[in-house]
């Protein structure tokens, strides 16, 4: 069979099958392409061709430093303000002892993120850093989004440059990759408030990647966007990838709507229950050539979609997530095992392998 007799015509699956750059428009011809299983063969065509049969992840560990946000994002539940009686702060000896925890368990990889805290300075930040770095050599950090490292500067009326270089010199090893949620304005003023721009984010990345300090990459969907803001959003990640060649992995965040305003509120709309495979797959085929590793986000998905997803174009599970509390106060049941991921795996007969934070293989299965 032709493999462009897949395509039914479509000119944008065509280019994606000889791995060209998609345009905008070729972007909402796949969002509306109605064949949802020729378009994740397609990706996974390419997933295929670029990562192999190997399926990743890393053994993870979250550590949320503080729930006290100046921001009060719609779609957040975890927030808190500080007068809030389940508001907490760790302290460094709290992050100390959770990252022991980590370590304990096997974790090559402490993810550490939490809320724009108005009064924390920047010696807080980098304290926590260099005393887990001090105590546990081996264990990477990634650490705060560009989302955070930009309220942080601002707080401490450092500039962006200054508060990376410290806290890379203090032992960060790579970004966190949230904040992001969607970039275009009609979407990003609704859903987030309190929080950097579109174009704040991105200089931030751009600026940690210059300084070379990598970092992951995300996008929340399944709010109320359209097809226009989620592909508006993979070109803005494209282009900046392909200056800076920084992000390590995209990772597309399914929403989770309990305890939330824009639930609340009665903003949220429906999408079909294929739209998690329509992500993954118009994720890869946008991002050809520039992000290898497109990431399924299990957590957020769901163990059984989360296989289907690996079948559309994904390549990458993200990690355990041990105590991770974001998507918790969302309702979402967390943490699992390397065992599970493993089965996962297998279970679509991929080769699972643990890796580090920069996507080296550590061991196979």
């Amino acid at each position: 069979m032709n493999l462009l007799d897949l395509t039914n015509g479509s000119r944008a699956l065509e280019r994606a099958l000889y791995g060209e750059e998609l345009s905008f428009k070729d972007g909402l011809e796949l969002m509306a392409y109605e064949d949802i299983h020729t378009l994740g063969l397609v990706a996974d065509m390419l997933r295929r061709n670029v990562k192999g049969n190997t399926v990743t992840f890393t053994c993870s560990y979250y550590i949320n430093y503080t729930n006290v946000c100046a921001a009060s994002c719609p779609l957040c539940a975890f927030y808190r303000k500080e007068t809030d009686h389940d508001a907490y702060t760790l302290s460094v000896d709290d992050m100390v002892k959770r990252a022991g925890i980590a370590v304990s368990m096997g974790a090559n990889e402490l993810h550490i993120v939490g809320g724009f805290h108005p009064r924390l300075r920047l010696e807080y930040y980098e304290d926590m850093i260099r005393a887990i770095k001090s105590r546990f050599k081996d264990v990477k950090i990634k650490a705060f989004t560009p989302a955070e490292i930009f309220f942080i500067a601002k707080v401490t009326h450092n500039t962006v440059r200054e508060v990376l270089l410290r806290l890379k010199d203090a032992g960060l090893d790579a970004l966190a990759g949230g904040g992001a949620e969607i970039f275009h304005d009609e979407v990003r003023s609704k859903i987030v408030r309190g929080k950097c721009s579109a174009d704040e984010w991105l200089s931030t990345a751009e600026e940690a990647h210059r300084l070379g300090i990598k970092g992951n990459c995300t996008m929340l969907y399944a709010h109320i966007e359209e097809d226009k803001h989620i592909i508006d959003h993979l070109i803005r990640l494209r282009e900046l990838q392909k200056r800076t060649r920084g992000f390590l992995t995209f990772i597309p965040l399914r929403f989770s709507k309990d305890n939330t305003e824009l639930l609340a509120k009665g903003m949220l709309k429906d999408y079909p229950s294929t739209y998690d495979l329509r992500i993954t797959a118009v994720s890869r085929l946008m991002l050809t050539n520039a992000i290898d590793s497109i990431s399924v986000y299990w957590l957020a998905l769901g163990k059984k979609m989360a296989q289907v997803c690996l079948c559309y174009g994904g390549n990458d599970l993200v990690g355990t997530a041990f105590s991770e509390e974001i998507y918790k106060a969302a309702g979402v049941k967390n943490a699992t095992s390397i065992d599970e991921l493993v089965h996962m795996i297998r279970e679509v007969n991929r080769i699972p392998a643990l890796r580090d934070t920069f996507h080296n293989i550590v061991r196979y299965f």
